[in-house]
This record gives structure tokens, sequence and C-alpha cells, in this order.
């Protein structure tokens, strides 16, 4: 047996989600969604169409943009993961989270986290200053409450901001 498997369906993880190490026995179909959630208990990750198309379970893996519910929880074995709730410095939003508050950059709030995790990895890459470079950042996430005026308007001032950090 590899070394980290525990039984026929199991395997130790080691992985550090949001600047804190992690270490857990799981089943090897867990998905890394579910493993946030229900053993992290890191809700703001949220689980929408389970396919990987609405973008709802967006994370990051070692800085890219992942849909944590295609992934396994021991593909992040000896990983960093990140997730929205890492976005903030303890109470203090992020200026990109600031910005989604003061352009209502969400309505029900399902989605939100998905699109705050697709426009931090963009704006750590470089600037999203005009609203079709927004569109297109966004593009792989889905809404249906807010009509997406609201998100671009955020994306583009987070970036004008400079703070390119999420």
């Amino acid at each position: 047996m590899p070394e980290n498997t525990v039984g026929e369906d199991t395997h130790r993880i080691t992985t550090t989600v949001n600047g804190v190490t992690q270490e857990s026995v799981v089943d090897s179909r867990l998905s890394l969604a579910d493993f946030l959630r229900h053993r992290l208990r890191l809700t703001g990750t949220h689980v929408g169409c389970e396919h990987g198309v609405c973008g709802a379970c967006t994370v990051h893996l070692d800085g890219a943009a992942v849909r944590s519910c295609l992934m396994f929880a021991v593909q992040a074995d000896g990983h960093t993961v990140d997730t929205v709730e890492g976005l903030a410095n303890g109470d203090e939003l992020s200026p990109l989270q600031e910005s989604f508050a003061r352009h209502h950059a969400l309505q029900c709030g399902f989605c939100t986290s998905g699109f705050l995790m697709s426009a931090a990895e963009a704006l750590r890459e470089g600037p999203v200053d005009t609203p079709e470079r927004a569109r297109e950042v966004l593009s792989g996430n889905l809404c249906r409450c807010t009509g997406y005026a609201g998100l671009v308007s955020a994306v583009v001032e987070a970036s004008d901001g400079g703070e390119g950090r999420g």
C-alpha cells in the first residue's frame, strides 16, 4: 500500500488551508468541496451544480482557481488551499470584498464566494481595469440574481485600487 493509504478506501492527507496545516484521514471519493465544508466547517465554499459549471465552489489550489467539486480531497495532499474565508484579515474585509459590498455585487450570496475567488486570482495576475476584462474574468461563474453589473463594477474598482490581492 502507498505510504498515505490508511485503509482500502482511505488516505491520510496533509494540506494547508487558509494558512493552517490540516491533517486528516479521508475517503478516497470525498470531494475537496465536501472536505472543506463538512470536515473543516469552512462553509463559504458552496456546492451548486456539482459538475464544475456554476463556479460556486471555486477555491485556490496553490494560487490557481479550481472547482473544488471536481477535485478529490486526496488531490490536495501536500498543497495549499485558500477559501473565501481566507480573503479577509480577521474581521477586516479585503479591498475586493469591500468593493463587492459597495457595489451590491451580491444578492442571495450563494455564488458570491466563487466570484470573489475567481476575481482574486485574476487581480493577483494583473489589472482587471475594464468592464470587458472583468466580464471575461467573471464568465466562468453563474449568478441567477444580480444581472452582473455590480459584479463588473466591483472588480474594476478593486483593480483600480491597485491592491491586486483580492
